[in-house]
């Protein structure tokens, strides 16, 4: 975790049980600051939604705090809900499924301007600047949500998001279902927003491609845990955990030269109910040793602004696929706009 001096967001020591059973987050601390994009990488299951929702105000932590600004999320909760609503959006992951099948569109985001009781003809004049810079037609406000498509849904959430204009946004595969021109430019809408008003990203995604030329740092979670978490271009070029080695090697590159073969994990990932002793990812890791499966490692750092839950980091290696050449570090160089 960077260090969590001028901290936005902190998460410290979050766990998440749901029915006394699920572990969906197991001891969670991570730290954002203003203006920062952070990616959050890993399996279905592996409890990113989850920490999202615990961000935002949706679900209450069973153990630990998440606070923004130094205050808790329960405390801005309490004392002025519409103020934080305001301030942390969040875009949700099925974005045709999040519009009222009830409502225009142009209702759905009237309604915020009515509840936050925003002054109207300033609000509405930004809503008409979002639409433009979304792409989207004026008559989109007199249509249905059945009536439009996929990528103009998950447009519509990010303008109800931005009508706010919230300092935190939560981002749950924004890019999920859109055509690959459509995904450029949504996410370089969302980049110049960020530049523009400073705002503060916390992206989930199981597009790569998107975490390593969006992001400037990267938490990678398995079963729950954070297991990695680094600059950007540290997580790409020299993945420290065994589980993030396997995860980036299945992401396609361009260049054949920087192409590896994939490293395909055995087993399915293990139960939240009862999640294995010692190491939670021993019983698929391809480099396990006996101390994995009975001592739980913790989430030290390594170097500066690096942290890894491993005992034994840098362990497992990329290999190339046969027949292509050698490269030095195997990744493409990211960007670090965050």
């Amino acid at each position: 975790m960077v260090g969590t001096g001028g901290a936005l967001v902190e998460f410290a020591a979050v766990s998440v049980v749901f029915g006394g059973k699920v572990r969906a987050l197991d001891d969670v601390t991570l730290a954002i600051r203003k203006g920062e994009i952070v990616g959050l990488v890993g399996e279905s299951g592996s409890g990113k939604s989850t920490l999202c929702r615990v961000l935002i105000g949706l679900t209450p932590p069973t153990a630990g705090t998440v606070s923004v600004s130094g205050q808790p999320v329960h405390e801005h909760l309490a004392r002025e809900p519409l103020a934080f609503r305001r301030r942390a959006q969040m875009l949700l992951q099925d974005a045709v499924a999040s519009l009222s099948p009830r409502m225009t569109i142009g209702r759905t985001l009237d309604e915020p301007i009515a509840i936050h009781k925003l002054p109207r003809a300033e609000t509405q004049a930004w809503l008409a600047d979002i639409l433009r810079r979304l792409n989207l037609p004026p008559d989109v406000l007199a249509k249905f949500p059945h009536q439009i498509s996929g990528g103009q849904a998950r447009r519509v959430g990010v303008a109800r998001a931005l009508l706010m204009r919230p300092e935190i946004i939560v981002a749950d595969e924004p890019t999920a279902g859109l055509d690959v021109s459509v995904q450029g430019e949504l996410l370089n809408l969302l980049l110049d927003l960020q530049r523009e008003f400073g705002l503060t990203y916390l992206l989930v995604s199981h597009n790569l491609n998107v975490i390593r030329h969006v992001t400037g740092r990267t938490a990678v979670m398995y079963l729950g845990q954070i297991v990695e978490e680094a600059a950007t271009h540290d997580v790409f070029a020299a993945p420290a955990h065994p589980y993030t080695v396997a995860l980036l090697s299945t992401n396609p590159a361009v260049d054949p030269s920087k192409r590896r073969a994939p490293i395909v994990l055995q087993g399915e990932i293990p139960s939240a109910v009862n999640p294995p002793s010692g190491c939670r990812f021993h019983t698929r890791c391809p480099v396990a040793q006996a101390r994995c499966t009975s001592d739980a490692p913790a989430l030290v750092e390594i170097s500066p602004g690096r942290q890894v839950r491993c005992h034994f980091p840098f362990s497992l290696a990329a290999k190339p696929r046969p027949g292509l050449r050698e490269t030095q570090s195997g990744l493409h160089e990211p960007s670090s706009p965050g």
